[in-house]
């Protein structure tokens, strides 16, 4: 009976590597939905791949399930969801117009999403860096969603990045360059609310909410400036601290 419970593995265990799963084939579905010119359920489905990362490693640390193919499984994904699928879906909705720099700005974000998640491989069981929690480079997540903004503006009719292709491809190289750079940049993990303000993140909580279903794609382009507001103080901040 013991070699048998050896041999065989619980649901619970195999959970995370289904989770990562999960997010490898919205990842790989988006790219269908490009395929067949539906760019907004293509968008959705990155961002949902996107929302569940990390889902799968917060699994497999509180059931004790982490293995060394779930790691490897996890890079895999997140390079087919956050470097190849974006770069897919950006160049047929907006750089297909010149052939060869439009892909020549894909070529480059994949790349640098591929070396950005090489990186973090080799220093997954490196020491934490010191000071509080925080990332080196944009992350693969961030970068896949840095790289859909001129999207949700344009989804939402603010702009529209279609008519600009060259400008879409350099704010893609841009994304790109963040995510292989050595910049300190912002991790939930750094993140606490005072107590006496938690009621505000509900509040916040409900607001986002009913954006998600009235105006998602206002709600991701204001998530995404957020974002590039904190890019811009993480890289005033690593500036100063250099002049010192």
């Amino acid at each position: 009976m013991s070699e048998r419970r050896r041999d065989s593995l619980s649901l619970t265990m195999l959970l995370p590597n289904m989770v990562t799963i999960l997010g490898l084939s919205a990842g790989l579905t988006s790219i269908r939905f490009v395929l067949i010119g539906r760019f907004d359920i293509a968008a959705v489905l990155i961002i949902f791949a996107a929302a569940i990362d990390g889902l799968d490693g917060l699994l497999a640390r509180r059931l004790n399930a982490a293995s060394s193919i779930g790691g490897e499984l996890d890079s895999l994904s997140d390079f087919v969801n956050f470097g190849v699928a974006p770069g897919i879906l950006v160049y047929q909705y907006a750089l297909s117009r010149d052939f060869a720099t439009g892909w020549m700005f894909v070529l480059i974000f994949a790349s640098c999403a591929c070396l950005r998640l090489a990186r973090f491989n080799v220093s997954r069981d490196d020491p934490p860096p010191a000071g509080k929690p925080h990332f080196v480079g944009v992350p693969a997540p961030g970068g896949a969603m840095l790289a859909l903004l001129p999207l949700f503006l344009t989804q939402y009719g603010l702009i529209d990045a279609r008519g600009y292709p060259f400008a879409y491809g350099l704010w893609m190289g841009l994304v790109a360059w963040m995510m292989i750079s050595k910049i300190p940049t912002i991790s939930s993990k750094a993140l606490r609310v005072p107590r006496e303000k938690s009621i505000l993140v509900l509040v916040g909580a409900a607001v986002v909410v009913g954006l998600m279903v009235s105006r998602f794609w206002l709600l991701m382009a204001l998530i995404d400036l957020t974002y590039v507001a904190a890019l811009i103080w993480c890289l005033q901040r690593h500036l100063r601290k250099r002049q010192i």
